[in-house]
């Protein structure tokens, strides 16, 4: 079954009209895109939009065939004109099939928001699975068999590809496509990157596809350590590359500190950002967690985690730490990179940066900086992929 993806921006496209932010100023060239419509095997249509034609002409394609043209959401704006010798579009209600004499069949999944996915078989028995702009499938149950191809609303909706995972609807040589794109992430590099860190890419218009060819997939990396400096953005950076994961961990290493009003609207506020099928445990027990296997497990943070166990081994005694009590934390910095490097489970870790800011005043402080620097050394030996976060912008450092 081939794929041809004549647009693969939101209803109103990117650069939207008139818009004068700093994404849509970048949307050129390749990164600029029409609204999402699929061209199905030159056969079937999903979605019809302003320019479909001029769109299947540029990609070497054309409308001559189409048999079916199925619309997945409700249009805002002016009607859109129907090009001539196309049939006229429909909607499959929930839970139908529609068979077509292409030998293509399509039926309707049910969303938990206006409009209508469509999961299609090819003549090939190849299954693709397109969903709307703000839509995630309802009422989901598992195992399902799963696709080849999904279409979807990575960026909008990560929560739709997290459920999708769930039931096995979508496995790792699934083929993760991201359409709908607007301007909440600037494109080129900052949004193919997130892209890949969900298991998703995203193509330019025009391009075609062959639904079952698993070459292209991206692979999610293991381990992830995610660095930066304070209310830099890395602990929303390292939730983001999950938040398209179901049953995630959060392995929170702060506690609640008890009377610390401050700290407890910080925990309010990471909490707030969670999705809800996440669980959270408050531990700085990680290396069982590590060996176990299980969900993916996100760490915030290793800094708290060593301050925890600096406090175990009485670091801050000068004459505890020469009797033992540095060659103890190494043991257990070793214990922890190496069940790291050990661990099945996808781990995405969060650290503070502290070596580039004023030298600190006091021994146990300066001590504290450079135990940090060792450990977040030798936890990013052991993961595929390392991120610097400043000002809310990551940077790539490994992977």
């Amino acid at each position: 079954m081939e794929l041809t993806l004549l647009g693969t921006g939101a209803p109103a496209g990117l650069p939207r009209p008139d818009c004068p932010c700093a994404a849509c100023a970048c949307a050129l060239g390749p990164d600029a895109r029409a609204a999402t419509s699929l061209l199905v095997d030159g056969a079937l249509l999903l979605d019809l939009t302003p320019g479909a034609a001029f769109a299947a002409a540029r990609a070497g394609r054309s409308l001559g065939g189409v048999r079916q043209v199925l619309l997945s959401h409700p249009h805002d704006g002016p009607a859109v004109e129907v090009p001539a010798g196309l049939p006229q579009p429909g909607r499959v209600p929930d839970g139908r099939e529609l068979a077509l004499l292409t030998g293509h069949r399509v039926r309707a999944v049910a969303l938990d928001a206006p409009g209508t996915g469509y999961a299609v078989t090819g003549p090939d028995g190849q299954r693709l699975l397109y969903l709307p702009p703000g839509g995630a499938p309802a009422g989901l149950e598992a195992p399902a068999e799963p696709y080849a191809m999904v279409v979807l609303d990575v960026v909008g909706r990560p929560d739709a590809l997290a459920r999708l995972r769930e039931t096995g609807a979508v496995v790792p040589t699934t083929d993760v496509i991201a359409v709908h794109l607007d301007h909440d992430v600037p494109p080129g590099p900052e949004v193919r990157r997130r892209l890949a860190a969900a298991g998703a890419r995203a193509v330019p218009d025009g391009t075609t596809l062959e639904v079952g060819a698993y070459e292209e997939v991206p692979d999610v990396p293991r381990r992830t350590l995610v660095l930066g400096g304070a209310r830099s953005g890395k602990s929303v950076e390292a939730e983001r590359r999950l938040e398209s994961f179901p049953e995630v961990l959060y392995v929170a290493t702060g506690g609640s500190r008890n009377g610390d009003t401050e700290w407890a609207a910080r925990v309010s506020a990471h909490q707030e950002r969670r999705p809800g099928s996440w669980r959270t445990v408050e531990t700085c027990d990680l290396v069982p967690l590590l060996k176990d296997d299980g969900p993916p497990l996100l760490v915030d943070c290793l800094s708290l985690w060593l301050t925890d166990a600096m406090d175990a081994v009485g670091a801050w005694d000068d004459a505890e730490w020469a009797d033992g009590g540095e060659r103890a934390l190494r043991d257990r910095v070793r214990a922890l990179t190496d069940a790291v490097r050990e661990t099945r489970r996808t781990v995405v870790a969060v650290s503070n940066e502290v070596g580039s800011g004023i030298v600190p005043a006091t021994a146990s402080g300066r001590r504290y900086r450079d135990e940090l620097g060792r450990l977040n050394t030798a936890f990013a030996a052991e993961c595929e992929q390392v991120l610097l976060v400043v000002a809310g912008q990551a940077l790539v450092l490994r992977g």
